[in-house]
């Protein structure tokens, strides 16, 4: 199985710098308007290396590059004397009130071509990795971590939880905590943990592939050193530490002179619209049933077990094959109900389908029997902000 070790994190001096400050959403969430105010914060917020602008002659991998160098040069980033991990808790209220937490920890995870010790849970969808692939090469650093659920049952109770060297809480108003790992034997118990098993791919799907591409390139040029390894946040795949949203559909492209719920109809049963004063997620559960968004309302929709007889049992896979059906139609991809709507009220959408999560069950399974959810199927809530940790790979 793939190795997970610890190793000399470069971390912000908390001297320094306040770390409420300098943390960032992952790059990947990030649009122009969020950035500017990031990297607004505070002059050594962590957009600034994991989502860099040209400046002036430079480039923006030369920027990151540069940027990297002097914040260690100053002492702004410092590295640790020895190799740790690094334990790290989300704490946040969910939309229903209830207090939700996910510990992980982040570490080097060795690299290997997915499919036995890593496994990705769902296909991802084309997108050009030579920009990740581009800082690579400039910064030789891992500057944002990939996040991976780990088959191994019991890691969660071996992570230390005693005083934590930091505790932020960052403007979603999730409270991090972060507690540095250095013991030798602690070490080596997360580490033997981790390696028994395989680790599914939860979030960084593409940032995976592009390390696995730079490891491929430092092995042509002689050893690939620290690059044969990822930075990686490790969480047991249990349902206790993990809260899984689902990514819903904007159609686009069917037939303008037909309704959309009558088209789907031969593979959901329309059953008219969710109860008042419900949450619709809430009515979906309790129906079984997805809900399509249309100009003309909401209405919700029970597969059809006859004709969805040889699908998988995943939301995304059923309309995946109605919508093929349908002759393919332009799909993209939303998260939040409310987003959702708004896009199918204000004509940027034709139609809008919620869907319901992936279960933690599904996830395991799918896992285990060695497939691939569709596309965007599961939206792991929420996000490790990028600048609790960097991983040196020169």
């Amino acid at each position: 199985m793939a190795r997970f070790q610890p190793f000399r994190a470069l971390r912000y001096d908390l001297d320094r710098v306040d770390l409420a400050r300098v943390i960032a959403p992952p790059y990947d969430v990030i649009d122009d308007r969020l950035r500017a105010e990031l990297a607004a914060r505070d002059p050594h917020n962590a957009v600034r290396v994991d989502l860099p602008v040209p400046d002036g002659a430079r480039d923006r991998y030369e920027v990151a590059s540069c940027l990297l160098r002097d914040w260690r040069r100053e002492g702004v980033l410092v590295t640790d004397e020895r190799p740790t991990f690094t334990v790290h808790r989300m704490a946040y209220v969910d939309d229903a009130g209830v207090a939700r937490h996910t510990t992980g920890v982040l570490g080097a995870l060795e690299l290997t071509p997915p499919g036995t010790d890593i496994l990705p849970h769902e296909h991802t969808t084309p997108k050009a990795r030579s920009d990740r692939l581009d800082m690579l090469r400039s910064c030789k650093a891992n500057t944002s971590a990939i996040w991976g659920l780990s088959l191994a049952k019991g890691l969660t109770a071996l992570l230390p939880d005693g005083p934590p060297y930091a505790q932020v809480v960052d403007s979603d108003g999730v409270e991090h905590t972060l507690w540095v790992v250095d013991d030798p034997e602690a070490c080596a118990a997360i580490a033997e943990a981790v390696a028994a098993h395989p680790v599914v791919i939860a979030d960084g799907h593409h940032r995976y592939e592009t390390s696995l591409a730079y490891r491929r390139e430092r092995e042509a040029a002689g050893d690939p050193g620290a690059a044969a390894a990822t930075l990686a946040y490790v969480v047991e795949l249990v349902e206790d530490e993990l809260t899984v949203r689902a990514i819903h559909r904007l159609v686009d492209g069917l037939p303008t002179d037909r309704d959309p719920v009558a088209l789907l109809e031969p593979w959901f049963e329309p059953l008219g619209p969710p109860p008042a004063g419900v949450p619709v997620t809430t009515a979906m559960q309790e129906a079984g049933a997805l809900c399509a968004v249309t100009p003309a309302g909401e209405v919700l929709l029970r597969p059809r077990s006859d004709a969805l007889a040889d699908t998988r049992d995943l939301d995304s896979a059923r309309l995946d094959v109605a919508l093929a059906a349908l002759g393919g139609p332009e799909v993209r991809y939303q998260h939040g109900v409310d987003n959702v709507r708004a896009a199918v009220a204000e004509g940027r959408a034709q139609l809008g389908v919620l869907l319901r999560p992936a279960t933690i069950a599904q996830i395991e399974a799918t896992a285990h029997g060695g497939e691939r959810m569709p596309p965007k199927t599961t939206f792991f809530h929420p996000k490790p902000p990028t600048g609790l940790v960097f991983r040196d790979l020169a």
